[in-house]
């Protein structure tokens, strides 16, 4: 019998459907190389990005998943001068 699914194991599955397009266009890729994965990578954070921006309610993957929702930065934590 095969144990039950950890919360990584579904973690990982979310993510990869959110990204099934990039999955699929990985797939048609035939020469890898630095700059490739860097686009790739670029997208998927990307990806990332834009969907929690537009989750229904803030955090819900992380709640849905077991994992602590990271409490907001504040607006001038980002962007403090290091002179």
């Amino acid at each position: 019998m095969a144990a039950l699914p950890t919360r990584v194991d579904l973690l990982e599955l979310d993510i990869d459907l959110r990204l099934a397009d990039l999955w699929r266009e990985a797939s048609d890729v035939t020469e890898w190389n630095i700059e490739v994965v860097a686009a790739f990578m670029r997208a998927a954070y990307g990806k990332g990005y834009c969907d929690a921006l537009t989750e229904e309610s803030p955090g819900s993957l992380c709640v849905e998943h077991g994992y602590r929702v990271p409490p907001r930065r504040s607006l001038h934590e980002g962007n403090v001068s290091r002179d």
